[in-house]
């Protein structure tokens, strides 16, 4: 019984949040959509009321509590654009050199250039 119980409150708990989560998108979708106009802004492609459901809000900073009144941290992306700005930001943190181990080269094919040159004259 008791898992039960603890499964019912699990269940509330995610219902909650996905309210909550889908209360905040439509609050700072709605300001986007009347701040800006209806068009992405990478590809430029250009949105109606028929196809607006294909246009996303993108927080710059992939913050998605960062809602300024303003809207200096939203920009609007159709699906496309903004799928790839989301890969873009996940390939970046692999490219991160700045941890782990650097590797250098021990091979210098120009070592010995200049006594080569030398060499031929």
């Amino acid at each position: 019984m008791s898992s039960e119980k603890s499964s019912d409150k699990l269940d509330r708990i995610v219902a909650q949040a996905r309210s909550d989560r889908e209360k905040r998108e439509k609050g700072y979708r709605e300001r986007a959509l009347k701040m800006y106009p209806w068009v992405c802004g990478r590809c430029t492609r250009e949105f109606t009321r028929e196809n607006l459901r294909e246009l996303t809000v993108h927080h710059r900073d992939h913050n998605h509590d960062n809602n300024p009144l303003d809207g200096s941290n939203w920009e609007l992306l159709c699906l496309y654009c903004h799928d790839n700005e989301h890969s873009r930001h996940i390939d970046s943190e692999y490219g991160d050199t700045s941890t782990d181990t650097k590797t250098s080269t021990t091979h210098n094919p120009f070592a010995d250039l200049a006594a080569m040159l030398k060499e031929r004259k």
